[in-house]
């Protein structure tokens, strides 16, 4: 695939339950909204409104691993929770940021589950695939890119060498390296120079299931979630600290950014695999 630079996907990964643990996969199916199983499931509390690891970093503690027919969920002290796929119960509401959409709820034996193990009641919901959630215009332009519970894009990608800048960074100041759990990122892309995603327009791919191309519309904006540590969900200020002395975007007005978000030109129903090669093209502006 020919482009301005070629770049390889180091890494592919899933957040099943979002702000929950992650898992790192060899192969994603790309959906409309994103990665298939990529934050279709959420927390919620009484009113049906998001929580997340900013309010509750033990969350990061909570592992899924996908099998065939079901979602498995473990969590220091507890009995493992099992998710069918093909399943859910009754229909509600729920809100992510500014969005309420249609959902599902899983049940009352989740609810406890989540609730005994981070001290609040609250429940597990499912995103209704009927429902469309659209990304921001104001950055996908005349792209209606869908996302489920996902902050507000269908997919994250971050870079090898941007994460060995900030460790680079952290070592010089005395702190330890971090993992790329802490971002997030759904693709994780070598050959880029250190946060070479800022500038890249697309990123093609041809796959055995055809063409895929995914065009980067938005700085990723961080808050405190990359100082929790995903081992064992402790919050610090070293990550954040470190990444406020080099990494103000002015495209959002000197916010913190870390990836890029990324919307779906070309590619549903294609799948992406670790060790592919793609071509990226920059972005002139």
């Amino acid at each position: 695939m020919s482009g301005d630079v070629e770049v390889r996907i180091a890494g592919l990964n899933l957040h099943p339950v979002k702000s929950c643990g992650g898992i790192a996969v060899d192969e994603a199916l790309i959906i409309e909204t994103g990665f298939e199983f990529d934050r279709a499931w959420m927390v919620v509390d009484e009113r049906g409104v998001f929580v997340t690891q900013r309010e509750l970093p033990r969350m990061a503690l909570i592992q899924p691993t996908l099998r065939h027919a079901d979602m498995v969920l473990r969590a220091p002290g507890m009995l493992a929770l099992h998710v069918a796929l093909d399943t859910v119960e009754e229909a509600t509401r729920a809100t992510v940021w500014n969005d309420t959409v249609k959902a599902y709820d899983m049940g009352e034996l989740a609810a406890q589950w989540f609730s005994d193990f981070l001290g609040r009641k609250l429940r597990l919901v499912r995103f209704d695939p009927e429902q469309r959630r659209l990304a921001d215009r104001r950055w996908t332009g005349p792209l209606e890119a869908e996302t489920a519970f996902a902050d507000g894009f269908p997919l994250l990608v971050a870079s090898s060498a941007g994460l060995a800048e900030l460790n680079a960074r952290l070592g010089h100041a005395g702190h330890g390296a971090v993992t790329m759990q802490r971002f997030r990122p759904n693709l994780v892309l070598d050959g880029l120079e250190a946060n070479g995603e800022d500038h890249l327009d697309e990123i093609a791919f041809d796959t055995p299931d055809g063409a895929v191309r995914l065009k980067l519309v938005k700085p990723c904006s961080r808050c405190s979630i990359p100082d929790v540590d995903p081992l064992t969900a402790q919050t610090g200020h070293a990550v954040g600290d470190t990444l406020a002395a080099y990494r103000a975007d002015a495209r959002l007005d000197g916010a913190i950014t870390f990836g890029m978000n990324a919307v779906i030109v070309e590619g549903v129903e294609a799948a992406l695999r670790v060790g592919m090669t793609g071509g990226a093209t920059y972005r002139f502006d």
